[in-house]
């Protein structure tokens, strides 16, 4: 015990372990009805280091060259002791982590927790979720399988439709005018380097915003009087979020172990492509949407470019509507309100429409 007091004692003289639980024994969590939101950011976050940890053990075996890259990918899922588990644990864990993070955001913008002075901390979250999305993109098409390759090669075309730098975007992404072995080299870079360096710059910064501001109150719960009751965020919350955690981690496994991820065949350029090609489910709305858009609109614009556009718009739309309604009270809130809840029934109308009209063969 003497030993132990004095390791505590070197490391906080040196750390300054002390400030550290000082900070953590004054932040409280409010406690209302729609606390349970609150766990759905750590629970991304917990995904996230697992798709970091399983990541670099997948590093170690895999080859970024389009003459390697899907035997290295066999050879981990068939050689590679444990080898098949972590690689589906990695991509149930990227999808569970995009779930996770819809959820939060959503719930972020149906309980307003945008308003003054939160906004860069919605404006960093916004910027992670859109990086979480890259990270799925890149990494669809490092096992160079028949189906992530074609399916990069219909979404790389749409980066080409957008307005006014579609054509040198496509080049820049892909590396050339087609999806080759220098595209699988860029998502490579991007995936394993350009991605986490970014996560590392905007989650820092979201972290010390919820840290510096705490977190917010819906108003529905402030116009009853504010939260009466609060719990300490140490060790009273931190313990309920590691039961979510667990259960998330739980769910991974189990999804690995029984539904793991398959390989496929290897890609082949020369070949045509496979009936039933569609991008993964957090894309699909948007693929769908796109596949309704007529060729031209007033026979001069491409439909595609006209529905990108629209995209690009609501993306924009979504990062600035701290701006929009400060206050999260009022018309304002009401229309935000009632365009979150559209766009989410949008979303999930297209994307069931868009599985069943594609089915896989």
């Amino acid at each position: 015990m003497r030993r132990l007091t004095e390791a505590e004692r070197w490391v906080d003289e040196r750390v300054g372990l002390a400030d550290v639980r000082r900070i953590a024994k004054k932040k409280e969590v409010p406690l209302h009805r729609h606390s349970v939101w609150y766990y759905f950011g750590g629970m991304t976050l917990f995904l996230f280091t697992i798709q970091v940890a399983t990541g670099i053990l997948l590093l170690f075996y895999y080859r970024p060259s389009a003459d390697e890259a899907y035997e290295s990918v066999r050879f981990i899922m068939g050689e590679v002791r444990f080898g098949w588990l972590i690689r589906s644990i990695h991509a149930w864990s990227a999808n569970l982590m995009i779930f996770t993070a819809f959820l939060h955001m959503y719930s972020a913008l149906l309980l307003k927790a945008y308003r003054k002075p939160r906004e860069l901390t919605w404006m960093s979250g916004f910027a992670l979720m859109s990086i979480a999305l890259v990270f799925g993109f890149t990494g669809y098409l490092l096992p160079w399988n028949e189906l992530a390759y074609f399916a990069t090669r219909v979404g790389t075309q749409s980066v080409g439709s957008v307005p006014l730098i579609g054509d040198f975007g496509l080049r820049i992404l892909r590396g050339g005018e087609d999806v080759t072995g220098a595209t699988l080299i860029r998502f490579y870079a991007f995936h394993v380097a350009v991605m986490p360096g970014l996560v590392t710059v905007f989650l820092g910064l979201h972290l010390y915003l919820v840290q510096k501001h705490g977190m917010s109150v819906p108003p529905v719960i402030e116009r009853e009087g504010g939260a009466r009751r609060s719990m300490p965020f140490f060790p009273n919350f931190l313990l309920r979020d590691l039961v979510g955690w667990l259960s998330a981690l739980a769910i991974v496994s189990a999804l690995a172990a029984f539904f793991p991820t398959e390989l496929g065949k290897e890609a082949d350029p020369f070949a045509s492509a496979p009936a039933g090609i569609k991008p993964e489910w957090y894309f699909m709305f948007m693929f769908q949407s796109l596949k309704y858009l007529p060729g031209h609109i007033l026979w001069i614009i491409e439909g595609e470019m006209v529905g990108i556009a629209a995209f690009m718009l609501l993306a924009l739309a979504i990062l600035l509507v701290p701006f929009y309604d400060p206050e999260g009270k009022g018309e304002r809130t009401r229309m935000v309100t009632r365009l979150a809840i559209g766009l989410v029934v949008y979303m999930i109308a297209l994307t069931i429409v868009g599985y069943v009209a594609n089915p896989t063969r």
